[in-house]
């Protein structure tokens, strides 16, 4: 549950959302909302479509650790990873990495 619950953290930040204003949206008390973002609560699945409903996104991106790396290669693990730790940057991290990829790469 906590990956589900850091998701659910990264969506309702990028969205630039309370847990209040959240917890508000899916009917929630905000402190149901931290609960459920650390992990401390086994949340049904009905639940997490009322959460899912309320950040506007379909219910399997609460479950980013659900899509299967195995078949991949080893390349495509590692841009699997670079891509995960840039998520949770701001826009001005990403930028950052990016030309220190372009640089690198020519």
């Amino acid at each position: 549950m906590k990956q589900t619950g850091a998701a659910i953290r990264s969506l309702r930040t990028e969205r630039g959302l309370s847990q209040e204003e959240l917890g508000e949206r899916a009917d929630f008390h905000f402190s149901y909302i931290g609960k459920v973002e650390r992990g401390e609560v086994n949340i049904t699945l009905v639940n997490l479509e009322r959460i899912a409903n309320s950040l506007e996104v379909g219910l399997h991106q609460l479950f980013p650790f659900s899509i299967a790396l195995e078949g991949l290669t080893d390349k495509e693990r590692h841009i699997e990873s670079i891509v995960e730790l840039l998520k949770n940057q701001d826009l001005n991290k990403v930028l950052k990495a990016e030309n220190i990829i372009e640089e690198l790469l020519r």
